[in-house]
């Protein structure tokens, strides 16, 4: 078969990657891979089309996952609620009001069952959005996995599992930080053995961009939050040339477009050279890679139909950037959960990008750039000052611990909001170009019902369970805390034993504490 030939539309050959002859000689797929981590890029293989999902029961986010499989999504991606992101069945007091909104419910394997019918987890890569109870979720997905009889060393996708960012940005995590990080690297050893595909940690900067701080901050908290990650596995007496190939990086992508793409480009160069100064020598375990999703709190309420434009540049700037799965946003969630509707022009962006603007024809198309080059060096040089005063207060846990980082992104976010409201930024719609509006109509709800459907969910199986089992898997793992070993098998024995996301979240909560 001839090889396939790249064209514009009046017939000119596109090389697969260009150089400028004196300067720009660095190579894509080749350290510090400021290029892209693979040689030919999206001329391959498209990035993963992911689009976010997830609310009200598992039967009705199943729906969802079967819509979305049909339209074209190459990836399913995760959301949970509430009680689930912190530990609490549905029937808990806590969960009142929240069960089923930000989210689906998952309360015990079964939901999980429910939330993946007819969906072979063998054929499909997950991510999941899932911090302090990643373990648990992790644990019903490779019990799931088992059911079905999947290969395990052969099913991919992704954890969350980055509690530093929910100290730092988001506010869901459950256990103090030096627990929350045990679990987290009982995640990467376990899985480095029996999950080999699965990658145990996407470092999430997307939050903290959504909690208000600039792209040079996002960038700087993100990597020095990851080389936290990497010196706690270190520390375990993990490879880095094993577990940092299975770790992940989450980013958002905002509107100011090149500022986005040279926040890529730097991302990759810094973490390639993070991980050799800690001994890292394969570069599967150098490069960065990363999920990005379009800015929600970009999003605006007015004129909805606005951001059909603000995701579809944030979507090209992502894809430019170099992004290897992109989640784009619906044009509604400034109102609700998004549409039926809504989803699919999101995705429909995804494909009209990736088959008709020619951008994926070549590696880096805006490399060579005096701007972006510039802009790539500026923002890591500015990333970079942040890390090292991060280094120097005894790296991240210790910046969160003193209050640093939580404190940098509140005042970068009220720097913005004074920007906009005293209009030296200029928000379409907003600030200006404004209209009267009627209320929306057409928003998605969730019912509040739904906690009672959980409720009976959660009585009927505590009724038809082996609870001497459930009872005795919850003892060995409550002891278990209390000593040294990986966690992990026996959350996924108590998983097994239709033990409930609660009963295991507190026999931890036990021996942990809270935070």
């Amino acid at each position: 078969m001839a090889p396939k030939k790249f064209t514009t539309t009046s017939g000119i050959e596109i090389k697969e990657v260009y150089t400028q002859p004196s300067s720009m000689n660095e190579l894509p797929g080749e350290f510090p891979f400021t290029r892209g981590i693979q040689k030919d890029m999206y001329r391959g293989k498209a990035w993963t089309m992911r689009q976010y999902a997830g609310f009200s029961t598992a039967e009705e986010s199943n729906k969802r996952y079967h819509y979305l499989l049909s339209q074209g999504t190459t990836g399913l991606s995760v959301a949970f609620d509430l009680p689930t992101q912190i530990g609490y069945d549905s029937d808990h007091e806590l969960s009142e009001g929240e069960v089923g909104k930000v989210g689906v419910a998952i309360d015990s394997l079964k939901d999980m069952e429910i939330l993946f019918d007819g969906i072979s987890l063998g054929d499909i890569t997950t991510s999941m959005t899932i911090n302090a109870t990643a373990p648990i979720l992790l644990a019903m997905y490779i019990a799931l996995a088992k059911k079905q009889g999947a290969d395990l060393k052969q099913i991919s996708g992704t954890v969350q599992n980055d509690i530093l960012k929910e100290y730092a940005a988001r506010g869901t995590y459950i256990y103090p930080p030096a627990p929350s990080m045990r679990l987290i690297t009982d995640v990467f050893e376990y899985c480095s053995t029996e999950v080999p595909k699965w990658n145990t940690i996407s470092i999430s900067g997307y939050h903290i961009r959504e909690a208000g701080s600039t792209a040079v901050q996002e960038l700087a908290f993100t990597l020095a939050n990851g080389k936290a990650y990497l010196k706690a596995a270190l520390n375990k007496g993990l490879d880095i040339n094993v577990f940092a190939k299975r770790l992940s990086f989450f980013f958002n992508c905002h509107n100011n477009f090149f500022e986005e793409i040279a926040k890529f480009r730097a991302a990759r160069r810094m973490w390639a050279n993070i991980t050799k100064q800690l001994g890292a020598t394969d570069a599967g375990a150098q490069k960065l890679r990363f999920h990005t999703q379009t800015g929600g709190s970009t999003l605006t309420a007015q004129q909805p139909l606005n951001n059909i434009i603000r995701v579809s540049n944030q979507a090209l700037a992502a894809v430019l950037g170099g992004t290897q799965s992109l989640h784009t946003n619906g044009y509604d969630e400034a109102l609700s959960l998004p549409t039926e509707a809504a989803a699919k022009i999101a995705l429909r962006t995804q494909q009209i990008i990736a088959f008709e603007s020619g951008v994926t024809d070549t590696v880096d198309p805006l490399a060579g750039s005096y701007f972006i080059e510039t802009l790539t060096n500026e923002v890591e040089a500015a990333a970079q000052l942040y890390i090292d005063k991060i280094d120097a207060m005894g790296g991240a846990v210790k910046a969160i611990e003193q209050d640093y980082i939580q404190q940098e992104i509140a005042a970068a976010a009220y720097q913005y909001q004074n920007e906009i409201e005293s209009g030296e930024k200029i928000l379409v719609g907003v600030n200006r170009f404004t209209q009267q509006e009627d209320a929306a109509t057409n928003v998605f709800r969730v019912d509040d019902a739904i906690r009672k459907t959980q409720t009976a969910k959660i009585a009927a199986l505590k009724n038809t369970r082996n609870n001497p089992a459930v009872a005795t898997s919850l003892q060995q793992l409550h002891e278990a805390a209390k000593g040294q070993q990986n966690l992990m098998p026996f959350i996924l024995t108590a998983v097994e034993h239709y033990a409930t996301l609660g009963e295991i979240a507190d026999t931890l909560r036990n021996v942990f504490g809270e935070y």
